[in-house]
């Protein structure tokens, strides 16, 4: 490009993309603008709650909208009149191609993991459900269909055998941030290279969470198991039922570690005594650091142990 200064849109929403923007407001990049969702009445009394994106872009002094709808006229006129030559999304939602296809240089994406593998909306979440060694994040052109477009840059590192989503959140956002700034650099110097995502049929997909593939399967191997509870650990949580006694409750599991040796007891039995419960799996025992009983707040085993009493059979269904 030539010596035109940028004018930079971003679009996000959650913590997440907040360490990008920092990233380009520290850098003295131009935003120009910040597009994030609408506030969300959250809680008993309904308070309304800002994005993470907006709380830091008002931080900032930053222009903000937060539009319903983006193919709304009254948006779309918002946004020409910010007249921006690049927007950046991180984090935010499927944009119309009268969108993307607005700006001058383009309009391109932070995906979080090594493209094409895991396309979608839980790539952090399946990479450690999968069992992965390796993931990393993606700059990409954004088209018309999800997380496609023509690479830009990536990054990889290494999952930790222990490691949660959490955790690997966090570095991602981290690299992720340092790889929004590489890229926008290029683009500034009229130096992008890219490469148009393989087409290959045994692609790894990073399918949007809900209640059925968040259930914990005792009947899995084992690491299949330790690695769906950490790949859902802190958020949204694994669950399951505990039958206990005459009693059947949905709870969430959290923090595990793992103990691989042999056993007779059924899959599910839960083994307990004043400091430790466990659960016995194909293979060994998973071991329950902290759980979540419904109503309640998440909590230690052994507080839990201190005032909640397992029968002889309680087993996790």
């Amino acid at each position: 490009m030539s010596n035109e200064r940028l004018r930079i849109v971003f679009m996000g929403t959650p913590d997440f993309a907040v360490a990008t923007l920092k990233t380009l407001v520290e850098a003295k990049y131009n935003i120009v603008g910040v597009i994030t969702a609408p506030d969300k009445p959250a809680g008993r009394g309904r308070k309304l709650n800002e994005s993470a994106v907006k709380t830091y872009a008002q931080s900032e002094g930053l222009p903000i909208i937060q539009p319903t709808n983006l193919k709304a006229t009254s948006f779309l006129e918002e946004l020409r009149a910010l007249n921006a030559n690049l927007q950046i999304i991180v984090a935010f939602r499927m944009l119309p191609e009268v969108v993307w296809s607005m700006p001058k240089y383009g309009t391109f994406n932070l995906h979080a993991s090594l493209l094409p593998d895991y396309r979608g909306a839980a790539p952090i979440h399946w990479v450690i459900i999968n069992g992965e060694t390796k993931t990393g994040v993606t700059t990409f052109f954004i088209d018309e269909k999800i997380d496609t477009g023509a690479m830009i840059l990536q990054a990889e590192i290494p999952i930790e055998t222990n490691e949660t989503v959490g955790t690997l959140h966090d570095k991602l956002m981290t690299i992720g941030s340092e790889l929004v700034l590489k890229t926008v650099e290029l683009i500034e110097k009229g130096a992008v290279k890219t490469t148009i995502q393989p087409k290959t049929e045994d692609l790894k997909t990073a399918y949007k969470l809900h209640k059925d593939n968040c259930k914990i399967d005792w009947n899995l191997p084992i690491d299949a198991v330790y690695n769906k509870i950490r790949g859902l650990n802190p958020f949204p949580g694994a669950w399951c039922n505990l039958k206990n006694g005459n009693e059947t409750l949905p709870v969430k599991i959290f923090k595990v570690d793992k103990t691989v040796e042999k056993h007779d007891l059924d899959i599910g039995a839960l083994i307990s005594d004043k400091n430790e419960l466990k659960v016995a799996v194909t293979d060994g025992f998973i071991n329950i650091k902290e759980i979540q009983l419904p109503g309640k707040r998440k909590m230690d085993v052994k507080s839990l142990l201190n005032g909640y009493h397992f029968e002889e059979n309680a087993k996790l269904l």
